[in-house]
């Protein structure tokens, strides 16, 4: 893995810095017109079923949008009706990964820990690929989060490690997270204006095409897909998933 660049960074200092980006990031989203956000959130949906096609064939991760943030929803219909599994969050323990547990339209849903929703009872998967929500992002694709470290903590411990499609509005790019040794860099980037991948040690915008050789290539290095199956103990993502299932494509549970 690359090294941080920021490693001996104060991490105090850090943190509280992290806190306060994460604040304005989050205010700046939610105040933008419904309308906007949809717009945008059609553009990385359009964005992700051209430049992955790959993810028909693999059990997702996704996360349900959480205050103002790009909704999956629409993305995740599309591959689960080509052949793909989806998956949702369950936090399991403040120092744990978190665990996917299979997830469709009308599966059965209980409150999880901190009073998440989670799938009830369904079977637990190791996801092949994550869209991944990210508050910020920086040049080097380290994602600013929720600062629970789920996400992160997963990844690590994740083999295979997952494709991490992280997805944001283009206004939350940052020039450094001032990433840690824990922090996980994500694969791709999409945004409404494309997907970047990092390429000469900074992020840069990629065509479908490269992008879908590209993450052919990592996916083919990394085993994955990886073979299908209900585990003893599948690994999931970040607590920011949580929110309402008024229904697939609803609107009024959003929690903002």
């Amino acid at each position: 893995m690359e090294p941080n660049p920021d490693v001996g960074a104060d991490w105090p200092h850090v943190s509280a810095w992290r806190r306060q980006q994460r604040a304005a990031l989050i205010a700046r989203r939610t105040a933008l017109p419904a309308a906007q956000r949809r717009e945008w959130s059609a553009a990385i949906s359009a964005c992700v079923q051209s430049c992955f096609p790959l993810l028909a064939e693999m059990t997702i991760g996704f996360c349900w949008p959480y205050q103002g943030e790009f909704d999956a929803r629409f993305a995740i219909r599309y591959f689960r009706e080509r052949g793909a599994t989806a998956a949702l969050p369950a936090v399991v323990d403040k120092a744990s990964p978190l665990q996917f547990r299979k997830w469709w339209p009308g599966a059965p849903m209980t409150r999880g820990v901190y009073d998440i929703p989670v799938p009830d009872g369904t079977g637990l998967v190791v996801p092949d690929a994550a869209i991944v929500p990210m508050n910020g992002f920086d040049e080097r694709a380290y994602r600013l989060g929720y600062g629970g470290g789920y996400f992160d903590r997963t990844l690590a411990v994740t083999v295979p490690r997952p494709l991490a499609i992280g997805v944001s509005f283009e206004f939350a790019r940052l020039p450094t997270i001032h990433p840690q040794p824990h922090d996980i860099a994500m694969d791709f980037v999409v945004t409404e204006a494309g997907v970047h991948a990092v390429s000469n040690a900074r992020l840069e915008r990629i065509t479908p095409e490269e992008c879908r050789e590209w993450a052919q290539r990592l996916c083919a290095g990394r085993g994955l897909p990886r073979q299908r199956a209900i585990t003893a103990g599948g690994y999931s993502s970040p607590p920011c998933y949580a929110g309402e299932f008024p229904g697939y494509f609803g609107e009024t549970g959003e929690k903002r």
